[in-house]
């Protein structure tokens, strides 16, 4: 079934205003009930976040993509996959149907709608950690893709549950998202100031995606033209 431009717009829209209601709604609630246990808290916020992406990708997938990251929508730009066009509104609807799901997460909580975050998140470690997120994110995504399109919605919500963990910046690889949490200043929340070296750290990470994954294309192309030679051997 053939879907309009119309229909993918508001999928990524209504996708990113989910996943980041999400988010920011599993933090607040996660913060509530840890009675002051950091851990219990980030359990609270990971396991909701990575089921979400599950369902989201199934429910939006076959009409958008599902992308509700512009990491995702530019490495597909990168490779052609989608139009300068569509991809530039693909963005602006990531980030504000981003902000959006934040300031119906603050409300539902009885918070203000929109907060300025204190949460500084600025070190090396995390940055190098967005780097590394954002990297094997979109590294699954391709390589999920070409092997098991079926299992990229539960690829993902693992990757992120496990990146929630692994890394010392909880695994926003997301510019989207990183935009948006800074509009509550909650739990899952990041400061203005920590925003833009961490989108710089995604974007590194985009890239170094996009080049291990055309390395690998170009290694499966080489044995699958060496395994033809082979046969055509056999048969002469």
């Amino acid at each position: 079934m053939a879907y309009t431009n119309t229909s993918k717009y508001l999928a990524e829209f209504l996708g990113t205003l989910l996943l980041l209601a999400t988010v920011i709604g599993s933090g607040i609630m996660g913060e509530a009930l840890a009675n002051g246990n950091t851990a219990i808290a980030l359990l609270g916020n990971t396991i909701p976040t990575g089921a979400i992406l599950f369902v989201l990708i199934t429910m939006f997938g076959p009409i958008s993509g599902a992308h509700f990251n512009p990491a995702v929508t530019l490495a597909f730009l990168f490779k052609r996959e989608i139009s300068s066009g569509n991809a530039g509104i693909y963005i602006a609807l990531q980030v504000a149907g981003g902000i959006c799901g934040v300031i119906l997460a603050n409300l539902m909580f009885d918070l203000d709608g929109i907060q300025i975050s204190e949460k500084i998140r600025s070190s090396q470690g995390q940055w190098i950690s967005e780097t590394v997120a954002t990297f094997g994110l979109l590294l699954a995504i391709f390589t999920t893709i070409r092997s098991k399109p079926d299992a990229v919605p539960a690829v993902v919500g693992l990757y992120i549950t496990v990146a929630y963990w692994f890394t010392a910046s909880t695994s926003f690889a997301n510019p989207a998202v990183t935009i948006a949490r800074q509009f509550s200043n909650t739990f899952a929340g990041i400061a203005p100031s920590s925003v833009v070296i961490f989108m710089c750290a995604q974007f590194a990470g985009v890239l170094l995606a996009l080049w291990v994954d055309s390395f690998l294309r170009r290694e499966k192309k080489q044995v699958n033209q060496h395994s033809l030679w082979q046969l055509e051997q056999v048969f002469q």
